[in-house]
């Protein structure tokens, strides 16, 4: 399973961008899929995600500000990022999880995301 993403790159503080992560390989079921940021100095986090089940959770720093979405014909994510703040700033990748045929965890590329003040 290899996942590839597109999107990022530098906007302006209230500006938007948009995220796609698309998986390709062999995959029957997913799980857990989300995107994750990291800042300079500080850990990663998960900003938004689809649980196993189907329902959606967000960073409370996103919430309202950012979308998750997916097309599971595509196997693809997105993420819709609006009225982005400086503190957004970060390396964001996405994350899936294949149930089978083979179990995996799989970690996308990452995609660096400044926002400027």
């Amino acid at each position: 399973v290899q996942l590839q993403a597109s999107g990022g790159g530098l906007v302006q503080a209230g500006g938007s961008l948009r995220f796609s992560c698309s998986a390709s390989g062999r995959i029957f079921r997913v799980g857990a899929m989300g995107w994750y940021r990291q800042a300079p100095g500080k850990q990663r986090e998960l900003v938004a995600g689809f649980t196993r089940g189907g329902s959606t959770n967000y960073a409370d720093s996103v919430n309202g500000r950012f979308t998750i979405s997916r097309d599971n014909a595509k196997n693809t994510l997105y993420l819709q990022m609006n009225s982005l703040k400086p503190e957004d700033t970060a390396l964001y990748q996405c994350n899936l999880d294949v149930l089978s045929p083979y179990r995996g965890n799989h970690w996308g590329p990452g995609t660096l995301v400044t926002v400027s003040s």
